[in-house]
């Protein structure tokens, strides 16, 4: 399919990239394209970025019925622009869209989108340290219909917006809390999709833990509530004596793509990696006896997020010393280094963007 492009005919003004907080500035053009069961995947084009007008009816404000993907292009300091592991985000779009009910894109053609997009919007990468150009790849049901059923159209849309660091501190020690009173996700259900409504689940026990003072919830398994899954907004791992542990995908666990390139980089350092249960019990237990070393979770917006502090019912435990650990120290640099073109790509993970 030919991409059709058509310019905004004015643009807006480009941000401070020393100032940029995350996802509040939206750049001036989109990437849109629509289904339909007669013509598929059609009419892609790249338009001024502007509000998708829908009935009141439409589908996904009533049934949720929507996935979405998040990554980054990166400005390095040769002014080009890359991504990371993009292919790897597509992929991960499509098992969310098979998991509720929507017709899968190609992921090859969806890169190529995206490039194009991109190179329209390349005054928009930021080039200040540590800055990006978050992207958000989106797909919602669009027919007008107040019945529970798959929807029949659908709009796909990319949006762009500059960011700075995810945590207004930056690359610190986060504070953690483990929640017995919520759930999330179980097994068998829609857990490991990217899916608005598995967010819209950890709003409420996200909110009681702000009020106290956590940055996040750390949700244990839905069922026995006693094995660890993931944090709200990232996988987690933990450092035990030498093995370093991350929970098993499971079905109720997002496949992350920082997770996935966290346990590529440990064992390519030869590193005692291991994807299984652990149960917050174990991690107590860790602690207590000196063991547990490091926590620390992953995700495409953080990179790598130290955990300072865990609370578990009435019980608070410090870790690291509440400072920020050498593994957690040696992942972020590694997977930024790459990510920003300041050391070569030996693992195949850079896409480059032509400019």
């Amino acid at each position: 399919m030919k991409i059709e492009i058509i310019k905004a005919d004015r643009l807006k003004p480009l941000p401070d990239s020393s100032s940029l907080g995350f996802g509040t500035i939206f750049t001036d053009h989109m990437f849109n394209m629509d289904y339909s069961p007669e013509k598929g995947w059609h009419n892609p084009r790249i338009e001024p970025y502007a509000p998708i007008i829908m009935d009141p009816a439409t589908m996904v404000l009533h049934y949720g019925q929507a996935v979405f993907e998040g990554l980054k292009a990166y400005r390095t300091k040769k002014g080009s622009i890359q991504l990371f592991r993009p292919g790897e985000n597509f992929k991960r779009l499509n098992r969310s869209c098979q998991l509720l009910c929507i017709p899968e894109l190609d992921k090859y053609f969806l890169l190529d989108a995206l490039k194009q997009l991109l190179a329209v919007e390349k005054n928009w990468v930021p080039s200040a340290p540590e800055t990006s150009l978050y992207i958000r790849p989106t797909v919602i049901a669009m027919d007008p219909f107040l019945g529970v059923r798959a929807s029949n159209e659908y709009r796909f849309y990319i949006i762009l917006s500059p960011v700075g660091a995810y945590y207004a501190a930056g690359f610190n020690p986060v504070k953690i809390l483990v929640t017995k009173e919520h759930v999330r996700a179980v097994r068998g259900g829609v857990g490991e999709a990217k899916t608005p409504g598995n967010y819209a689940a950890s709003l409420y026990a996200g909110t009681s833990a702000h009020k106290l003072g956590y940055t996040q919830v750390l949700w244990l398994d839905g069922i026995e509530q006693k094995y660890i899954e993931e944090v709200g907004a990232m996988n987690i791992f933990f450092v035990i004596d030498d093995e370093i542990i991350t929970p098993a995908l499971n079905g109720s666990i997002l496949h992350g793509i920082t997770r996935d390139s966290v346990i590529a980089l440990a064992r390519e350092w030869r590193y005692k990696m291991s994807e299984r249960r652990i149960s917050i019990d174990e991690v107590m237990e860790a602690h207590d006896s000196g063991k547990l070393k490091e926590v620390f979770g992953s995700g495409t917006a953080a990179v790598i997020s130290p955990v300072g502090e865990l609370r578990y019912g009435d019980r608070l435990i410090t870790v690291s010393g509440g400072q920020v650990g050498p593994m957690a120290s040696k992942f972020f640099k590694a997977l930024t280094d790459i990510q920003y073109g300041r050391e070569k790509d030996t693992m195949g993970w850079i896409e480059e963007v032509n400019i």
